[in-house]
């Protein structure tokens, strides 16, 4: 919200599964996804756990939110990831927002 997005929805539940928030900004509907690990390393890092599969899933549910809301049908549409590692009560966790990061072809 500090970027000027406005706030939708959080949490949206579809059969396809959740999008964690649904923001505007201007006039574009923001799908974003919010992925946290306490830890990178070995695993990779948060970034890489949003696989195709992932991916096909948040724009299903998008798609499943966009017919629940007609009246955002018009608007151009974005995926952003918000990711976020180490411990979360450290003033050390600093998210990395990822705008556009996939595209509805994915």
């Amino acid at each position: 919200m500090r970027q000027g997005l406005r706030p939708l929805t959080r949490n949206f539940h579809s059969r396809f599964g959740e999008i964690d928030l649904v923001m505007l900004d201007g006039e574009t509907l923001v799908f974003v996804e919010v992925r946290y690990r306490r830890r990178e390393g070995r695993h990779g890092t948060v970034e890489s756990t949003i696989t195709r599969h992932k991916q096909s899933r948040i724009i299903q549910a998008a798609r499943w939110f966009l017919l629940r809301h007609p009246q955002h049908a018009h608007r151009p549409a974005r995926f952003d990831v918000v990711c976020l590692s180490g411990p979360l009560a450290l003033a050390g966790c600093f998210p990395r927002w990822h705008r556009n990061a996939f595209g509805a072809d994915a």
